[in-house]
């Protein structure tokens, strides 16, 4: 009875998220359920799966009330792009549900939806319905998208398949997202898409909440530890190492593969995408080593 008592806050998401879905009811077309960056499911095709995936942003905590609703309408789709793109996947249907204040004006919904569209063009997403409802005079409103996507069976990468020993990459650069980054970042689909068909990961997984959140939560998924070495980690101009562990939202890649693959990978990554740098930070090791034990990254409670 003890453990009734406890807040969400004294216990923090991931432990919330272990309790609440460890009896979930899974059907035997469920490949994956919670605790990666999207559900798999078998599907009628029986060389690919069907990705799932629901997101949500929340005025005051995602973006403010100030950010343009073209912005947040492109924010909130392209997130749950960017975890269609962690899978190795093609995001393929949307569908959006606002709570909305009733004195919100009709533009600035039509605007959203402009952003949503803007989101939607490039990978050929179709946004085909969705829900409104109000959330009252001093309600905080929202937005929530579900999406759909597909990814051909050997190219699924999950984040529990990683092993001891491989070598740990990220694309891009991290920290200082709230200078414009989380508004405008572009999902890493098209390098993942060939990452996944040239140099299949082990695990991989997309940066939301910061490399210092999310590094453990992969390692601790493949049974295993990390070590990074922090002088390697690719930081955003004026970023410190700090920020670049902690921020959070910058919406790139980290994956795992064999050492073996590793030099061959940068030499055609350099020659595919001469323009996004790609960074060798360290590595997986044995379960229960953790070189530095990272503290920080966003947390929800």
């Amino acid at each position: 009875m003890a453990n009734s008592s406890k807040k969400i806050k004294e216990i923090g998401e991931d432990l919330l998220i272990k309790r609440i879905t460890k009896d979930l009811p899974l059907g035997k077309d469920v490949v994956t359920g919670a605790g990666d960056d999207c559900a798999v499911i078998t599907g009628n095709d029986h060389r690919s799966y069907v990705l799932l995936k629901i997101d949500c942003v929340i005025e005051g905590i995602h973006y403010m009330k100030s950010t343009p609703p073209s912005a947040v309408g492109y924010k909130a789709l392209s997130r749950a792009i960017s975890d269609i793109a962690a899978m190795g996947g093609t995001p393929k249907h949307a569908m959006i549900s606002l709570s909305l204040r009733p004195e919100c004006n009709v533009s600035y919904v039509t605007s959203l939806y402009r952003g949503l569209s803007k989101a939607s063009s490039p990978y050929n997403i179709s946004i085909v319905g969705g829900e409104t409802a109000s959330c009252g005079k001093n309600g905080t409103p929202s937005v929530t998208v579900s999406l759909t996507g597909q990814v051909r069976k050997d190219r699924c990468c999950f984040r529990s398949k990683g092993k001891s020993g491989h070598i740990l990459f990220v694309t891009g650069k991290l920290g200082k997202s709230l200078n414009g980054h989380h508004l405008r970042f572009t999902p890493r689909i098209r390098e993942a898409q060939w990452l996944t068909k040239k140099f299949k990961p082990s695990a991989m997984m997309d940066l939301s909440d910061g490399l210092a959140s999310d590094l453990p939560r992969l390692a601790k998924s493949s049974n295993c530890g990390y070590s990074i070495e922090k002088d390697k980690i690719p930081k955003a101009r004026g970023a410190s190492i700090k920020e670049a562990l902690c921020d959070g939202e910058d919406y790139e890649l980290l994956f795992a593969i064999p050492s073996k693959d590793c030099k061959k990978l940068e030499v055609a990554w350099q020659k595919k995408f001469p323009s996004l740098t790609l960074t060798r930070i360290g590595k997986l090791s044995p379960k229960g080593t953790a070189n530095p034990d990272l503290k920080g990254g966003w947390k929800h409670f």
